[in-house]
């Protein structure tokens, strides 16, 4: 009674904590309505999924005392329906086209395929063991297409495209229902949900080495634009160079000529010569009038 009474009770904050992960892409589908566009989304792990929640929600109708998984993957089927018709309506005409064939080929020509026979074919505990088998698989690959996304953050350096909700309650969810499996014994719940916890730790790992990238460019784009600035410096300097060539052109231009050694030497004899002179040697005033009035008598005749 007691171990019924927690397994209850895990499986309640299982729903809560798997609706919440089904909800987390409503960010990301914001954006594309906003935008019109996929973008780099990738439409695959909605159609994984729907396909995932769709099976679990049979396997819940065929199991006794499965409500709790009926009530979860009912209601995540509904969403990841929503989701896939939105990616199909606002990704590019080849994507569009891409998407929704495989749509149709897994989400219903699968899915109702599997129900015929298993419905048609088998019976009891074989029908309940060929969808839980179908069921165990499906969200293993639930569970790992987001490393699709893992890879793109590594490649791109950039966990934009690997939203922390989705992967945070990847984690939960997968921690959770591996309690509840251990609690009501069933071996389809417990491994693909104790590999999930494992791929939802990798994310979180991944997201925590690159969620600061974003705003660190790389060593070698810095190495890049260092080189830039060098390049630009020189072209600053050789055009100053060719600045003060010209100014000094210029200024040559527009200076006196130097005078030659010769003239130097005769200039340097005067300078001599009028600091050795004392005061009688210097003309006089009126000699100097009398030069002046001697030249002007001259000049009239």
């Amino acid at each position: 009674m007691a171990v019924a009474s927690l397994s209850f009770i895990v499986g309640i904050l299982g729903n809560i904590i798997s609706i919440l992960v089904f909800l987390s892409p409503i960010t990301t589908f914001k954006r594309i309505v906003k935008k019109k566009s996929t973008e780099n989304f990738k439409g695959i792990p909605y159609i994984s999924t729907l396909l995932s929640t769709s099976l679990w929600t049979y396997y819940g109708l065929l199991k006794p005392g499965g409500m709790l998984i009926v009530t979860v993957n009912g209601a995540g089927a509904i969403l990841q329906a929503i989701y896939v018709t939105l990616f199909i309506i606002y990704a590019p005409r080849d994507s569009r086209v891409k998407h929704l064939k495989l749509a149709g080929i897994f989400n219903v020509g699968f899915y109702t395929t599997v129900v015929l026979i298993t419905f048609l074919a088998t019976h009891g505990s074989v029908r309940l063991t060929v969808v839980g088998f179908l069921c165990a698989g499906l969200t293993l690959g639930m569970y790992a297409s987001p490393l699709v996304s893992m890879r793109n953050v590594i490649k791109t350096k950039s966990v934009e495209y690997m939203p922390f909700a989705l992967s945070f309650f990847l984690f939960l969810n997968g921690g959770v229902w591996s309690v509840y499996s251990v609690l009501v014994k069933d071996f389809f719940i417990g491994v693909p949900n104790a590999i999930g916890f494992v791929l939802g730790s990798a994310q979180l790992i991944v997201y925590t080495i690159y969620k600061n990238k974003a705003t660190e460019k790389p060593m070698d784009k810095l190495e890049e634009e260092g080189s830039t600035h060098l390049v630009h410096g020189t072209v600053e300097m050789a055009t100053y160079d060719k600045e003060m060539k010209k100014e000094r052109s210029l200024n040559k231009m527009w200076s006196l000529p130097k005078p030659t050694v010769s003239r130097q030497l005769s200039f340097q004899k005067i300078i001599t010569k009028s600091h050795s002179m004392n005061v009688n040697s210097l003309p006089l005033s009126d000699d100097i009038e009398n030069q002046a009035e001697n030249l002007v008598n001259g000049h009239d005749r």
